[in-house]
């Protein structure tokens, strides 16, 4: 018969404090982190916890402090190199501060992200980054706003909520990049997306919830008419929301007897199943299709040619809004902060002219 090996007892508050020669009230401040007391006690306090290998119940030191030391981070694709850095970014900034981190993926779907909130707040955690899936449906992040928990936003604003937001100029880094196409002289510029909307048709601004995505396309298309392309909006691709999906978008896209010359992708997730199905087609970047995308991925650097990117400080968006979360947290009562990190666009190989066959056709 196999004997179980019996359970080693669990070092509480009471045995730190005698080891401490110190009160079990005395001890409890110092392991919680709240109170007062001299240096040379909790250096007595802290020495007997590190002998002892004494390990905080975060249960029970948050029922106590009102506190659990967590931050909920929701995020629209953890898969997405631009969300795992940064969430790194993240971390690294509550590490550093003694906080810890529960993350949750919303896929992008909004009930998916409701039901996320609601686990994280019922784990008490202190406070929320969120990066919101919808700016329509915002009800439950106006609930944790409304109950005084600190949220921020990370990559995606909300005009409506007044709270501690991250971003970048999409907009304007979006005119950037469509501009540089149309310098080149393309006027069958494509904007591919993974935001979908019904029947996979875009038709106007109004069906785009991502905000982050509708400042992008307002850019591409403002750019695209102030040089006259004629209905720019015909080359807006939505629905790359897998990788299947958006094989399926590059072939019609590219089957087509006017297919795009230059494509601009909104993360590099997609970019790189577009450079696939590109060269199973035969084709040439930029000698037959020019190819910008968002998120300087490492991939992007290592093709041939190596591809023109948007390159986003991600971690430093992660880091930056962990920072202004944490800084809620101590109690900082400054008006809520929107802060824009500037963005950069690495030109490298990937854009040249319009090829003749293609152009002569436009």
């Amino acid at each position: 018969m196999k004997r179980t090996a019996p359970k080693t007892p669990s070092i509480t508050v009471s045995d730190v404090a005698r080891a401490a020669n110190v009160s079990k009230a005395t001890a409890a401040r110092v392991l919680g982190g709240y109170g007062v007391v001299s240096d040379m006690i909790r250096a007595d306090v802290m020495a007997a916890a590190k002998a002892l290998d004494y390990r905080p119940n975060e249960l029970a030191r948050s029922m106590t402090t009102g506190r659990s030391g967590i931050i909920g981070v929701v995020v629209g694709d953890i898969e997405n190199p631009f969300f795992s850095l940064a969430v790194r970014g993240i971390s690294d900034a509550a590490r550093a501060a003694g906080f810890n981190v529960i993350l949750a993926n919303s896929g992008e779907r909004i009930e998916v992200e409701k039901a996320a909130v609601r686990l994280l707040i019922g784990k008490r955690v202190d406070g929320l980054i969120v990066t919101p899936a919808e700016s329509r449906d915002i009800s439950h992040l106006r609930d944790i706003h409304r109950s005084g928990r600190p949220l921020a936003l990370l990559d995606r604003a909300l005009p409506d909520l007044d709270v501690d937001t991250v971003t970048v100029d999409d907009r304007g880094i979006a005119m950037r990049a469509t501009r540089i196409l149309v310098d080149a002289g393309h006027r069958n510029i494509a904007y591919v997306t993974a935001v979908d909307a019904e029947g996979h048709e875009y038709r106007d601004l109004g069906q785009i919830y991502t905000s982050s995505v509708r400042e992008r396309i307002d850019g591409f298309l403002t750019v695209c008419r102030d040089a006259g392309i004629d209905r720019p909006e015909r080359y807006v691709r939505l629905g790359a929301t897998s990788p299947i999906e958006t094989r399926r978008v590059a072939d019609a896209m590219l089957s087509g007897p006017d297919r795009p010359t230059a494509i601009l992708a909104s993360d590099s997730v997609i970019a790189l199943e577009i450079f696939r199905v590109i060269r199973e087609r035969g084709l040439r970047v930029p000698e037959d299709i020019s190819l910008i995308t968002f998120h300087d991925a490492d991939w992007t650097s290592v093709t041939t040619p190596p591809i023109t990117v948007i390159d986003q400080p991600v971690y430093a968006l992660g880091k930056s809004v962990a920072e202004l979360l944490i800084r809620r947290l101590k109690g900082d009562p400054r008006p809520a902060e929107r802060l824009i990190l500037p963005t950069s666009i690495f030109e490298r190989g990937s854009v040249g002219p319009p090829s003749n066959a293609i152009a002569k056709r436009a």
